[in-house]
């Protein structure tokens, strides 16, 4: 059969054509939506919030002390010293030495004794009134070197502190406690609130007639702080009526709090687990 010419066919076949077209094409697009399943209820879970600690005691300390040594203080139209200068940081590196051997001496091992390096500081002070009534400003120089101790045994801790007193220490900067073994105490604060959530989770569980699914999400709400604790300091007498140089100083490190927050969330299963859009149940310490 011959064709018919585009230009003869009749207006209503081309309508008709393109009317079929466009049914054909959104009969493809609606086909998907047809044929999906209804949308499945949230399943029913329980959110719990839980922080735990972990108090232990200190098994390490850290001694911050300064030595230092200046130079005579000038007039500041007075030109410097350099033999001062030697003649001071002479000094300073005998009295370091000094203090060295003493520490040794309490049975400490060479490697636990650091002397840091030299610092020198320029320095402005007061100096004496003027014949105007003025105070003079002076110059000199402080050279000065940071000594650093570090103990594992907790029972020398009052031999040191008094050898470093006997060495003539110009600054004792305190003490600090801490832990060899950190991350051991801070897994422990983590562990403890992991295990205080799956009480809680479970109390819930049993007291709703629900049953604890498997675990959906676990984070941390805290991570493990760690902070080590400056010294507290106290002396006591042995006895009532007792002299002076029997007073005993007992240094208490006390104790280091290491705190950890958990979040987790598990599925509810069971007949009797609440369904519903809303259907989290959620605890919070």
């Amino acid at each position: 059969m011959q064709a018919i010419p585009a230009n003869l066919q009749k207006p209503g076949s081309k309508r008709l054509r393109n009317g079929l077209l466009g049914g054909a094409l959104l009969a493809l697009l609606s086909a998907p939506f047809a044929h999906a399943s209804p949308s499945t209820p949230p399943q029913p879970s329980l959110h719990v919030q839980a922080q735990s600690w972990v108090e232990v005691e200190p098994d390490k300390a850290t001694l911050n002390a300064r030595l230092w040594e200046n130079t005579p203080a000038l007039s500041t139209l007075e030109e410097s010293d350099s033999s001062a200068l030697s003649d001071a940081r002479e000094r300073l590196e005998t009295r370091a030495s000094e203090l060295i051997e003493q520490m040794e001496a309490t049975g400490l091992e060479r490697n636990a004794i650091n002397a840091g390096s030299l610092n020198v500081y320029p320095e402005h002070i007061q100096g004496p009134r003027n014949e105007d009534g003025e105070h003079e400003t002076l110059q000199r120089t402080r050279l000065e070197r940071p000594i650093t101790v570090e103990l594992t045994d907790l029972g020398q801790l009052s031999e040191v502190l008094d050898a470093l007193i006997a060495a003539g220490v110009n600054s004792l900067d305190g003490v600090q406690f801490d832990l060899q073994d950190r991350d051991a105490a801070t897994d422990e604060a983590l562990v403890k609130a992991l295990e205080k959530a799956q009480h809680k989770a479970n109390l819930m569980a049993d007291s709703l007639d629900a049953e604890l699914g498997h675990v959906q999400r676990i984070e941390e709400t805290q991570s493990p702080i760690f902070q080590p604790r400056m010294m507290a300091m106290r002396a006591e007498s042995d006895a009532a009526g007792a002299s002076q140089s029997s007073a005993a100083s007992d240094y208490s490190p006390g104790t280091i709090r290491i705190d950890a927050g958990v979040s987790v969330e598990w599925a509810l299963k069971g007949p009797d687990a609440p369904r519903r859009p809303d259907s989290d149940v959620a605890a919070q310490e």
